[in-house]
């Protein structure tokens, strides 16, 4: 069973949570990224990192809601996606994120998720659908997997790493140090892996050390 919580530093890591629509819509990047490099998937619970950075989710703040919806199906669409979403919206994804930690959160396993929720529209919330798609991935109990894996921590522990590392949303893709969040991050993040010096010069470099005018006061 691989460690989660040593040697991604040096590596590329994508941090995910099938709650995410964005994380949906770029998932064939990150499967055609992983073909010709080491590319390691690390689901984490998008709540608990909100709560840590003192964040909203999208959903969460009603006006942002709809328009997320609406451009999450106009960007499927726009990218001829299977896309449909879920009877419900946030859902709880932590049965789904413990279950693919309990598959150390293989390629197929992650795809096979993602399709489930977002191309199927199902609901892995619901005990009931949850069993199904464990049965799509050959898994007949699935308390006996989360416990026999030791999900529930390692899940937990994976999330604090990521927060650790810097992690506020999801989907990020980290590569080394330098993190790229969201769906239109993608192309930034491969110019960065064909240039590693792009953040580190002319303007780029100005604005990574670009003071604080004003800070707004919580509530």
């Amino acid at each position: 069973m691989e460690n989660t919580r040593t040697g991604e530093a040096d590596g590329i890591v994508w941090y995910y949570d099938v709650i995410s629509p964005y994380a949906y819509l770029v998932l064939s990047r990150i499967e055609a990224l992983a073909v010709g490099r080491n590319v390691r998937m690390r689901p984490v619970v998008l709540g608990a990192v909100l709560s840590h950075w003192g964040q909203l989710g999208p959903a969460e703040i009603p006006p942002k809601r709809l328009h997320t919806y609406r451009q999450c199906q106009f960007l499927a669409g726009q990218a001829d996606v299977a896309f449909r979403f879920p009877p419900r919206h946030p859902f709880r994804s932590l049965d789904a994120l413990r279950l693919l930690t309990a598959l150390d959160s293989r390629p197929d396993a992650v795809r096979a998720v993602f399709d489930f929720v977002w191309s199927e529209g199902r609901d892995v919330s619901d005990r009931d659908e949850r069993d199904a798609l464990c049965r799509t991935l050959g898994i007949d109990d699935y308390e006996a997997l989360i416990a026999r894996t030791d999900a529930k921590a390692r899940l937990r522990n994976g999330t604090e790493d990521a927060i650790a590392a810097g992690v506020f949303g999801v989907p990020t893709l980290a590569v080394g140090g330098e993190l790229f969040w969201g769906l239109d991050a993608m192309p930034m993040a491969l110019a960065y892996l064909d240039d590693p010096g792009l953040l580190g010069r002319g303007e780029m470099a100005r604005i990574s050390a670009l003071p604080t005018g004003v800070e707004r006061r919580a509530g």
